[in-house]
């Protein structure tokens, strides 16, 4: 364990990002970006962020803790020009992400409405990215269900460590392949390779084809982890670190440490 915390406090040099894919919906994404960015913060202490970069209504926002306001990506998308250049600090950001208290992280929300503005653009993602990497250290990025939209592909593209999610089940297995199939075959080969792969598990393991899941990630990602049920988890309340048992921080730690050794 205390392995696992120095790698998770060791210095990265910079910006750090992490994208957490997987086009399939319920397979553990929202969940991953938020265990990890509450790891990580309460490890290293803060300067770290979570954003949803769905090109639709995400449930990041949603599974957060809420805070004063209700602003997301959208409102800071239209006020990016208050930070141009040399402007904009850190409590002008803090009209736009949400502070997760005790979480020690804060959340960028992709639009709630479901009938927002149009997708957003891979110049869109790219000045967003450029405004929220003068304020954190470690950025978490979820990511929706289609490889081809822009913000989709430009995510991938700033990608410092890949984290592939599923659930224990062959569908959410199989169109986790697919999509490192679609990243190997435009060139994304060493991303592929240093990816972590999250496999979240059931209540119950029954009619689960874990060892051929496990084999097949195994031979394609660096590192293949078991994330264990969580009742909290499986409830759809927003999350507080407190609020986990010690054997499922204890197993995010271990995640987190994966993912920090990429880094």
């Amino acid at each position: 364990m205390r392995r696992d915390v120095e790698m998770v406090r060791r210095n990265f040099g910079g910006l750090r990002q992490v994208t957490v894919v997987n086009p399939k919906g319920g397979a553990g994404k929202t969940v991953a970006i938020l265990l990890l960015a509450m790891t990580f913060g309460q490890k290293r202490g803060g300067y770290v962020l979570a954003w949803d970069n769905n090109e639709t209504q995400g449930t990041l926002g949603m599974r957060a803790q809420q805070d004063f306001h209700a602003r997301t990506v959208r409102d800071l998308l239209r006020d990016l020009n208050q930070f141009h250049g040399s402007h904009g600090r850190v409590g002008d950001l803090s009209q736009y992400v949400r502070a997760q208290g005790e979480g020690m992280f804060d959340v960028l929300a992709s639009d709630e409405s479901a009938t927002g503005g149009g997708m957003l653009t891979a110049t869109a993602f790219a000045e967003i990215r450029e405004v929220v990497s003068r304020f954190y250290k470690l950025i978490f990025v979820d990511t929706g269900n289609n490889v081809r939209a822009q913000n989709w592909q430009a995510a991938i593209d700033a990608t410092d460590q890949l984290v592939v999610t599923m659930s224990a089940r062959n569908d959410s297995a199989e169109t986790a392949a697919r999509m490192l199939d679609h990243l190997e075959q435009s060139g994304r080969q060493r991303l592929v390779r240093q990816a972590v792969t999250v496999v979240s598990m059931p209540p119950s393991r029954k009619e689960i084809d874990l060892p051929a899941i496990q084999a097949h990630f195994a031979a394609r990602t660096r590192a293949v982890l078991l994330a264990p049920y969580e009742r909290l988890i499986d409830s759809g309340e927003p999350l507080r670190y407190a609020a986990l048992s010690s054997a499922a921080r204890d197993a995010w730690l271990k995640i987190a440490a994966a993912v920090a050794e990429g880094l």
